[in-house]
């Protein structure tokens, strides 16, 4: 059965493909190939295959081109964009400390007006008492004139009578004098007494006046500590979310930098001092207190945000993310196995920086990561720069954020030029996007 098959299909293929000969001539000799069907077909199918083949690699080649302007159209739009929310946020952040300046100068100058009518309203209150007290005397003396003059005017009363009835006493006249003497004296008491009245009337509306104007302070300061809560608010959560989305809690973190830090001892953010008069802290004071707190908190997030790698290894635009944290294929043995960073691609010699301030623990070579150098920072983070085409920091050597200590290369097992980069902490590998993306969202 098969043998008839095979029959009729080279009967087919020599209907179509009749058997050829191609000679071979030679100074002395002829010979010829012969063409079959089979080989013919062989040949058809081979030269197909191969025009085939070439077409679907030119368009691969076309589309990768293609795509790869795309991509690098995208990374400038990006890039551009990402510069422009840079600018903006950066903007809004000097605004930011600039109210919050503005804010923190109004609430001083608040505190010390209060201070000064808070003075002038005791003042006002003992000057108050005072007037009180002297129209209490006053009007206990007037009270014991006006009792003498009662008394009086029934004993002159009593003499007048006698005289009518012809027993004038001699002492007559003497009584009419110090009756008119004490009238005089009445008479002083009453305009003391009108003129203490009016003092002190004067004094009460003076107290209602600097009430009126202590409670409108008031409203003010209370206006003026809303506004710098929130600026506080607004300015250190971001910075809380930083620090949350980086996988370090801020609590310790803030906790470590105020133990290696000595410039919290005085300064604008010193608490304000209580009264030692035994009074318990007004509401003004206890706010003024949260707030010195907040900015207290505000700078610890400065100091912490300075030593932790929040920047990137090189300069943006300079390089494209070609390999992400997590398990992949690896480009040279072909395995699956976790890769403990991020690559960074671009050309050979681009500059490659510290992304926080360190001691370099070790500039050398590593089987696989060629070479690397690693930087121990604050809090337990180490960051590795690996595959260089040359270091130029050595162990031991103290850095700074920005500082050039290596150049992008290809050494190790690596496919071509680029940096691998490592954040771990407590020994244990992290994402550094989270780090990179933390710092994109605040800075």
């Amino acid at each position: 059965m098969r043998r008839r098959m095979a029959i009729k299909l080279h009967a087919f293929l020599e209907r179509k493909l009749p058997e050829r000969r191609v000679f071979l001539k030679s100074d002395s000799d002829t010979r010829f190939i012969r063409l079959t069907p089979e080989s013919q077909l062989t040949a058809i199918l081979g030269a197909g295959l191969l025009v085939s083949w070439s077409i679907v690699a030119t368009s691969i080649v076309l589309m990768d081109s293609i795509g790869s302007g795309n991509f690098r159209e995208q990374a400038k739009r990006d890039q551009a964009m990402y510069r422009s929310r840079l600018n903006q946020m950066a903007q809004e952040r000097d605004a930011r400390a600039s109210e919050a300046l503005a804010a923190q100068d109004r609430f001083t100058a608040a505190l010390e007006q209060i201070s000064v009518m808070q003075s002038e309203l005791l003042a006002s209150e003992t000057r108050l008492r005072e007037l009180e007290t002297g129209l209490e005397i006053v009007q206990s003396n007037l009270r014991d004139r006006l009792k003498e003059r009662d008394r009086l005017r029934v004993k002159l009363a009593a003499m007048q009578q006698q005289s009518a009835e012809g027993r004038t006493t001699p002492s007559l006249v003497g009584n009419t004098k110090q009756v008119e003497l004490l009238t005089k004296v009445l008479n002083d008491t009453a305009v003391e007494r009108d003129q203490v009245t009016t003092d002190a009337r004067d004094a009460l509306e003076q107290r209602d006046a600097l009430e009126l104007e202590l409670r409108l302070t008031e409203q003010r300061n209370d206006q003026i500590f809303r506004q710098l809560e929130e600026a506080m608010k607004v300015s250190v959560e971001p910075l809380n979310k930083m620090f949350r989305n980086a996988g370090l809690p801020p609590d310790r973190i803030l906790e470590q930098v105020r133990r290696g830090y000595n410039g919290q001892g005085g300064g604008p953010m010193a608490p304000l001092p209580y009264s030692t008069r035994g009074q318990g802290p007004s509401i003004d004071e206890q706010r003024a207190n949260a707030l010195l707190s907040q900015m207290r908190e505000l700078n610890t997030y400065r100091i912490a945000a300075e030593k932790a790698p929040f920047s990137e290894p090189l300069v943006r635009g300079t390089a494209r993310l070609s390999s992400s944290f997590g398990f992949r294929r690896h480009p040279v043995t072909g395995g699956r196995r976790m890769h403990n960073g991020i690559d960074l691609a671009g050309p050979t010699g681009t500059d490659i920086y510290a992304t926080a301030d360190g001691v370099v623990t070790y500039s050398g070579w590593q089987s696989g990561y060629g070479r690397i150098v690693i930087i121990q920072h604050d809090f337990g983070i180490e960051t590795r720069y690996a595959h260089n085409s040359n270091n130029r920091v050595k162990a031991g050597q103290r850095v700074s954020r920005g500082q050039h200590i290596a150049d992008m290369g290809s050494t190790g097992r690596s496919t071509g030029p680029h940096l691998h980069y490592e954040i771990r902490v407590g020994g244990k590998p992290v994402n550094p996007m989270f780090y990179i993306k933390a710092a994109r969202n605040v800075f």
